[in-house]
């Protein structure tokens, strides 16, 4: 009998890897790893297949980028160099009433806040003594004036009496119309008048108040026109004149805006600001603006009537300087050509360029920080087509 043989797995190394198996198995472990092999060589040694070398070809003109823009046309247009300053409203007229006689306030003609009219009564003082002295005063002088009058017809026409007495009778008269003349105005400064027409805007007494000449009694404030005061730095003292035109805005007062021109120009610079003072004059006819108010002042210090005007946003910063970006050509063959700009002068978003930009240029506005020169480009919104692309 023969001896029965066992059998031994056959042991076959792929890649670092030990597989256990029969010899069908290792044979073919062994014939993949040889395909493997070969075909590895092959593909190392030749040459990419022709259609591999067309489908990347395609991919390549696939790829050329199309960037998204919008574009603003240029046109010339005036363009205004404003002095941009700080100022504060005032009352065109602003007085505090006084008493130019002393007495007891007895009444009080108008409230706080009310409008008065120029010569109206305010209030009326204590008159009684007064109106006593001016009855006798009244009297006196018109037996003064009655003894004149026969005397200076007895030395005229008849020559009786002395030139002494004749004079004395004309100076007697004189004096007592004086003397009433003055006791009548004392009269009537116990009545306290409005000196201008406008708001009483404060009452500094109430009835039973002592006052004297020169005792403040009240203030009117006249608003209806307004004063705005600012002060100019020194360094534009050349472009400032009465008569330069300006606009004031308020911050309290939004979408108000008022234009007028300057009325005042200081001709001395404050040694401490190194400021000169301006005023304007603004109507108020609503009373919207206080006095007292801060205000925003522009003034205008040079007009150019036919400027190249760009929006801030639109140029590109470079180290030789600011560049912009414009559309040339239609449809699938715009491209962004790349312009250097000379600036001359710039007011918040507005840039005044002299030169690289000319009237019609489909100017960049949105995209622009992305393009290099001759970058494709579709126009999305803007002057030269709209929102739905190129016309």
């Amino acid at each position: 009998m023969r001896p029965t043989q066992r059998w031994k797995p056959t042991v076959v190394t792929v890649n670092g890897r030990s597989l256990a198996g029969g010899p069908v198995l290792a044979a073919a472990v062994l014939a993949t790893a040889v395909l493997a092999a070969v075909a590895g060589c092959g593909g190392a040694q030749g040459e990419p297949p022709e259609q591999d070398g067309e489908v990347g070809g395609a991919a390549g003109e696939a790829y050329r980028r199309v960037v998204n823009v919008e574009v603003e046309r240029v046109e010339p247009r005036a363009f205004t160099r404003t002095i941009r300053l700080t100022g504060v409203a005032a009352a065109m007229r602003d007085v505090v009433v006084s008493a130019e006689e002393a007495g007891v306030v007895r009444r009080i003609s108008v409230d706080k806040g009310s409008r008065v009219r120029a010569g109206s009564a305010i209030l009326r003082l204590d008159e009684t003594i007064l109106k006593a002295q001016v009855q006798a005063a009244a009297a006196q002088a018109e037996y003064d004036e009655e003894v004149w009058e026969r005397r200076k017809k007895l030395y005229e026409e008849d020559g009786v009496g002395s030139e002494l007495a004749y004079h004395e009778a004309q100076h007697a008269a004189e004096q007592s119309r004086g003397n009433l003349d003055v006791l009548e105005a004392r009269l009537a400064r116990t009545t306290i008048r409005a000196p201008i027409g406008g708001v009483l805007d404060s009452r500094l007494v109430e009835i039973g108040t002592l006052v004297s000449p020169g005792t403040p009694v009240g203030r009117i404030v006249q608003a209806d026109t307004i004063r705005i005061l600012a002060g100019i730095p020194e360094r534009y003292a050349l472009y400032v004149s009465a008569g330069t035109e300006a606009s004031v805005s308020f911050d309290v007062l939004p979408g108000e805006a008022h234009t007028g021109s300057t009325t005042f120009v200081g001709v001395t610079v404050d040694q401490d600001t190194r400021t000169f003072p301006i005023e304007l004059t603004l109507r108020n006819p609503g009373g919207h603006i206080k006095p007292g108010m801060v205000a925003d002042v522009s003034v205008a210090q040079a007009q150019l009537p036919d400027a190249i005007v760009v929006p801030r946003q639109a140029l590109v910063s470079m180290e030789e300087g600011h560049v912009v970006f414009v559309v040339e050509g239609a449809g699938e063959e715009s491209l962004a050509v790349v312009r250097p700009v000379g600036i001359v002068t710039s007011q918040g978003n507005d840039v005044v360029v002299e030169s690289g930009l000319r009237a019609g240029d489909r100017l960049v506005v949105v995209g622009q920080q992305g393009l290099t020169d001759g970058d494709r480009v579709r126009v999305v919104a803007g002057a030269a087509g709209g929102p739905g692309g190129e016309s």
